[in-house]
């Protein structure tokens, strides 16, 4: 999906070239699950997978968007009639992102949009961030805004928060606007400070291959919102902003505090123990040792999968599978309920864990799932 093919099929829709053509990726979590929007720490990279949006701008309040997965013409949408949970169709996510700019008093007038996507919708890759991130890049460029990628991640996560109606964090936006190649993105959600630390797989022989189960999930679903909430309850138990404030050394003398709150119990445990995982992870690789992450990550699917109740049986067979065969590491990753895993494993055994994983699907009667390698690649950017 190149540059020149969405700016001619940009000149099919609207007549004209368009100004500029931009990306944005997919990301993928390497570890670090549902402690965004707990002021914690999370450790995503971007994919090669990506959103490209081909872009104009408009003097007359209009808002006209496309998108190659999509039949018909252009959405045509007025920009002062925008409304938060007005759309429950994919335009609510660039026309979020329009709405959001404009409530920040940024001077949008309009624009003809048309988009095209490799990022898999529903497997937890941040196709909306994606989709978000890449509207909001160019929108920036187009009207000179001069804001800078941590500020247009946070109005996007606007966006999906207020006028979607998703209650996600911050990370797949920061990730999509601000990943650099052949690292992982190690960010500090409270103070949105970054940290890029090597990641090159290849270089010492290994791979991480993300297996997207055909699992769809969506955010802005009621189960997602009940964990956040659980999450808040548990905060505010303990006295505390967030839970990245209760410390992993306190973590015990916590629990106790919460007595019989057996649902917050666990969704607490799952985000203080998942903040150190980050940490470790971290400190694991600034040290060079790699492989020593493996059994991090699948320490964080059993908490994810039995603290916070979010895996799903494809999931699990996925990294019961890959364990089985070989792989260093194996865990869910994104939102959950679906979606994705990721699985660390040397590259002489890719092969093999691609076909167990494959067939194990078979056995159960699942829908195929989709293996391919994930590579940390650039972030948002502009392409022409």
């Amino acid at each position: 999906m190149g540059a020149q093919q969405v700016a001619e099929r940009f000149a099919e829709l609207y007549g004209t070239r368009p100004e500029g053509v931009w990306a944005a990726p997919g990301r993928v979590n390497l570890i670090g699950e549902h402690t965004d929007y707990n002021d914690g720490f999370v450790m995503p990279f971007a994919l090669p997978h990506r959103t490209v949006a081909a872009v104009s701008r408009r003097t007359d309040g209009i808002l006209r968007l496309h998108s190659a997965d999509t039949g018909g013409g252009p959405a045509e949408l007025r920009l002062d009639a925008l409304a938060p949970e007005s759309d429950r169709d994919w335009t609510a996510y660039p026309a979020g992102v329009a709405w959001a700019l404009r409530e920040a008093g940024h001077p949008i007038t309009g624009a003809d949009i048309h988009l095209a996507s490799t990022v898999p919708t529903g497997a937890g890759l941040s196709s909306s961030a994606a989709l978000e991130v890449v509207v909001a890049l160019a929108l920036n460029d187009l009207y000179d805004l001069g804001l800078q990628r941590w500020k247009l991640a946070r109005l996007c996560q606007r966006a999906e928060n207020v006028y979607v109606g998703a209650p996600t964090g911050i990370m797949d936006q920061t990730a999509s606007a601000c990943c650099e190649p052949g690292h992982a993105l190690f960010l500090d959600t409270r103070d949105l400070s970054q940290q890029q630390i090597p990641f090159d797989l290849a270089a010492e022989g290994l791979r991480l291959l993300v297996v997207d189960t055909q699992v769809k999930h969506a955010h802005s679903g009621g189960e997602y919102g009940k964990r956040r909430a659980g999450c808040e309850k548990g905060a505010a138990l303990l006295g505390v902003d967030a839970l990245r404030d209760i410390p992993y050394t306190g973590l015990d003398a916590a629990l106790a505090r919460l007595g019989d709150e057996e649902e917050v119990v666990r969704l607490v445990r799952h985000v203080v123990t998942e903040d150190e995982r980050v940490e470790r992870t971290v400190a694991l690789l600034r040290a060079g040792d790699t492989r020593a992450i493996g059994p991090v990550l699948t320490e964080g699917h059993a908490s994810l999968r039995d603290d916070f109740r979010i895996s799903c049986p494809e999931l699990d067979l996925v990294v019961d599978t890959a364990l089985a065969h070989g792989a260093l590491g194996a865990r869910m990753t994104g939102g959950g309920f679906g979606g994705s895993a990721v699985v660390l494993a040397e590259a002489t055994e890719v092969d093999t864990l691609t076909k167990a994983v494959e067939e194990a699907f078979a056995a159960a009667a699942f829908t195929a799932p989709r293996v391919f390698e994930a590579v940390p690649s650039p972030g948002a950017h502009r392409l022409l």
